[in-house]
């Protein structure tokens, strides 16, 4: 099996994109063969200050291997290194209906949102299906919104299939569903779109006081909550425990008498103490970015191997090539 996801260095990651995307990273790596990748080339339909793109995609790797992404055992690269995914792109792109963009659901929310519908945005899900496809990627780990990409992929997979002859895999998607939705500071999906976000990485103080901000019910302390399945502060806090500790917490909502704040500190303590591992792993890598950069170069080197592979065999298929 052959598993690839890809992660935009759109900014810091958040807790949201480590329990909707990046913790499936870690656990798939002994899953067969293991691509993944730092989207920057996704990354310049939002980020055009070209030393901020730079840093973000140090940090994202910096980030991935601090997490648990291990280069001996999954091939971790930049996209734009790997080259031949953009002429695959183009390949893709002459027989992509307009219509089956246009109905993609993120275009039509961030056009809504006011952002510039540019080229790039609109062409978006072909780069993602290049990026898959050039793989022969069986399984796709993404979070939940970002399932109809890769019906795109299989959509797009299929009819140049169908055109050329069996030249792509038709790959699926793999979502955790019991985190697949991570609530934001305000209740909300965690989204750097809404100013939600608690950092994997950030600093412990200012976790805390993120934590303590965010929004509950006015409901009185001695009040027992039943409904604790539904609040946001037990949802964040069940990410980071274990059973046991799960149906203490319960127990406490059922039988009322305590205030969130209690419930904020127990959450911050649980998060800090969850990436305090990886928070110091970090930091040694960071001391040593030649280390990082020889990794991502390697990954690069590997990842091209297999997509040089496949693009021949696309360009041969469509007629491109003799």
């Amino acid at each position: 099996m052959r598993v690839l996801s890809g992660i935009q260095p759109t900014g810091r990651f958040h807790w949201g994109n480590y329990f909707g995307a990046i913790r499936q990273y870690i656990d798939l790596q002994d899953s067969g063969q293991s691509y993944y990748f730092i989207a920057n080339l996704h990354a310049l339909t939002t980020v055009r200050e070209p030393n901020l793109l730079r840093q973000n995609t140090l940090d994202a790797a910096l980030d991935l291997l601090a997490l648990g992404l291990d280069p001996q055992r999954a091939i971790l690269f930049v996209q734009s290194d790997v080259p031949e995914v953009t002429e695959l792109t183009w390949l893709l792109m002459s027989i992509t209906p307009m219509g089956l963009l246009e109905r993609c659901v993120s275009y039509k929310d961030k056009v809504s949102k006011g952002l510039a519908a540019d080229a790039g945005l609109f062409t978006y899900p072909v780069l993602m299906s290049a990026d898959i496809l050039i793989y022969d990627s069986d399984i796709v780990p993404v979070g939940a919104d970002q399932i109809q990409h890769i019906e795109v992929a299989r959509d797009i997979a299929g009819s140049f299939n169908h055109l050329f002859g069996g030249t792509f895999v038709l790959p699926k998607s793999k979502v955790l569903e019991s985190s697949a939705k991570v609530p934001g500071t305000d209740g909300e999906k965690m989204s750097k779109s809404y100013s939600n976000t608690i950092e994997i990485f950030e600093e412990p103080k200012a976790m805390r006081k993120k934590i303590m901000r965010i929004t509950t019910d006015s409901r009185p302390m001695e009040q027992p909550k039943e409904n604790y399945a539904e609040d946001h502060l037990y949802q964040l806090y069940s990410l980071f425990v274990d059973d046991t500790r799960r149906e203490e917490m319960a127990a406490l909502y059922l039988r009322g008498g305590f205030g969130y704040g209690q419930v904020k500190t127990a959450l911050a303590d649980a998060a800090e103490n969850y990436f305090a591992d990886a928070r110091a792993k970090r930091a040694d890598l960071a001391a040593n970015p030649k280390r990082v950069e020889e990794i991502l170069g390697d990954g690069a080197s590997r990842a091209r191997k297999k997509a040089s592979e496949v693009l021949a065999r696309a360009k041969k298929a469509c007629g491109v090539t003799r």
